[in-house]
């Protein structure tokens, strides 16, 4: 059995090493056209900033161990130009223009994705670069090595990490984003924490910035935004989303998807039983819907790199889906999200209930914790976590990781309440921040309380902010009248039984205790999610 792998990164060999160890005797060509196989793409910012400081850690695997260890026959600077699928070879070009037939057994095709390319006046300009490769990485270095100002053009995962690391190189950065929010994986209210700490990092955001193109004058480069500002850059990195490399599979006659990702079934089996599409490059399942979803994350690559040679070896797997959990760091803070956003369950058309929590990192009384802001999606029918978001400096990425592990085990929302996990003062609370969501969330399947939101508050309602005076007067919500909690029972008169009433207080905990009294008097009464730091967030975003 002889298996072709063609791409050399994550997917590509990650199925390789699998495989050998699998088959000791399975021959394996890698094919991967550019100069390194099996480099950490998702640590080129932080070379680029010098957090990283040897570049060759990037390499996880250089070409020569990798041969050693695994008996792979690698061949750096071959391409792929065409896939024969009747005589069962690729046809490759080497770097020095000869070309050849490889045959196969199997074909994999594990050829990821390239950065947009938005074909805009000007881009042709050597200042202009992705940050997708290493040489992508090394020619941005040599840039800033020379430049004072950065634009940075997309604010998803690469663009807030290059602006964070050419920021921390001593460069003015400027960030474009073309929506009304940075970092598209959560949603608005939620990313307005991560534009403040930009801000504080000395980072100009530029939201709803559509970038028109570029113009020289005399050896001066301008970024030129749409009815705006042209903004003058010794260097650009563009991020804007990426595309799948799925040219050879097109040409081949296997079929694609609608998004133009390789279609694969759950063995990651393409149309022809006899390849099969790992990586960026393939549409798989969504876990969520039961629809498709192409995501392009680094777990989910080397995942279904194991599903592809487990598959090829014959042993019974299958991957059941991509769920998108991610986390990013964005200066002092931790920004991580699992399952859709608000703004994709509404694309979708899916009922949804949510929730705003910001508990404390760990216990309050121990020194050293620090808040979280947590955002969770649910079924308002069954409970069914659909996602999950979450922003703070301490703690972040532990709690969506156990949300994700919930969503995937098939644990509603209210089920969070009953998770075991591990407490002592200095990492959590009795009951941790994931507890208290299920919490929260039982107490509104149960009608115990029934949650307000900050963007659509009733028109006929009377809102109460039941904090304390001196928290009111570091701002308050407009129009909300102030009766601290311990004081509530005995200020019932003021209140208009005939109205909703709308409580707040700073998180949310005080407004449930609130509603809890005021239901109990015969009260029409709503808690507002997330109290009054939810409510700064979400009009935050709505600032022209």
């Amino acid at each position: 059995m002889k298996t072709v792998i063609v791409g050399g990164v994550a997917a590509g060999a990650g199925t390789a090493a699998r495989l050998r160890r699998l088959d000791e005797t399975m021959e394996i060509v890698l094919l991967e056209r550019g100069e390194h196989i099996s480099y950490a793409n998702c640590g080129l910012p932080y070379h680029l900033g010098g957090v990283i400081p040897d570049r060759d850690d990037l390499l996880i695997m250089p070409e020569p161990k990798f041969r050693a260890w695994f008996n792979v026959d690698v061949r750096t600077g071959n391409t792929v130009t065409a896939i024969d699928r009747g005589a069962k070879t690729v046809h490759v070009r080497r770097a020095d223009g000869t070309e050849y037939d490889e045959p196969y057994d199997r074909l994999v095709l594990a050829t990821g994705a390239r950065p947009l390319d938005l074909g805009l006046p000007g881009s042709d300009d050597p200042r202009i670069c992705p940050l997708w490769t290493i040489p992508d990485m090394d020619r941005l270095i040599a840039l800033a090595a020379h430049a004072r100002r950065a634009v940075v053009v997309g604010g998803g995962f690469i663009g807030l990490e290059a602006a964070e690391n050419l920021r921390g190189r001593g460069l003015d950065v400027t960030v474009l984003q073309h929506s009304d929010h940075v970092l598209p994986s959560i949603d608005a209210e939620m990313a307005s924490y991560l534009a403040a700490e930009l801000a504080e990092e000395g980072i100009d955001v530029r939201l709803n910035a559509e970038l028109a193109g570029f113009r020289r004058e005399g050896e001066t480069l301008y970024a030129e935004i749409r009815g705006g500002d042209a903004l003058p850059a010794d260097l650009v990195l563009m991020s804007v989303g990426v595309r799948p490399n799925s040219e050879l599979a097109r040409d081949a006659g296997l079929t694609l998807a609608k998004s133009g990702h390789i279609a694969v079934n759950a063995q990651l089996q393409t149309s022809d039983p006899s390849i099969y599409a790992a990586g960026d490059v393939a549409e798989v399942r969504d876990p969520l819907t039961g629809g498709r979803a192409a995501i392009p994350l680094a777990g989910p690559a080397n995942r279904q790199a194991r599903v592809v040679a487990n598959a090829i070896a014959g042993l019974p797997s299958e991957y059941r889906g991509s769920w998108g959990t991610s986390v990013i760091k964005v200066g002092r803070l931790t920004a991580a999200a699992t399952g859709y956003t608000e703004a994709r369950l509404l694309r979708a058309g899916l009922p949804y209930r949510k929730i705003y929590t910001h508990p404390a990192s760990n216990a309050s009384y121990y020194p050293g914790g620090a808040q979280m802001h947590l955002k969770l999606l649910f079924s308002p029918e069954d409970g069914r976590i659909y996602g999950a978001q979450a922003v703070g400096t301490k703690g972040v990425d532990k709690r969506i990781d156990v949300i994700a592990s919930a969503m995937q085990s098939g644990r509603t929302a209210m089920d969070l309440a009953e998770l075991e996990l591990a407490y002592a003062p200095p990492f959590s609370s009795a009951k941790d921040p994931v507890n208290f969501l299920g919490m929260v969330v039982q107490n509104i399947q149960t009608g115990k309380s029934d949650p307000v939101y900050a963007e659509a508050l009733p028109a006929d309602a009377q809102g109460v902010d039941v904090r304390e005076p001196a928290e009111t007067a570091r701002g308050s919500i407009p129009g909300f009248i102030n009766i601290p909690l311990g004081t509530l029972r005995q200020r019932l008169h003021e209140l208009d039984r005939s109205r909703p009433v709308v409580v707040s207080c700073q998180v949310g905990l005080r407004g449930y205790l609130a509603e809890r009294i005021l239901t109990q008097h015969g009260f029409r009464a709503h808690n507002l999610s997330g109290g009054y730091l939810t409510w700064k967030a979400v009009h935050a975003t709505q600032r022209p």
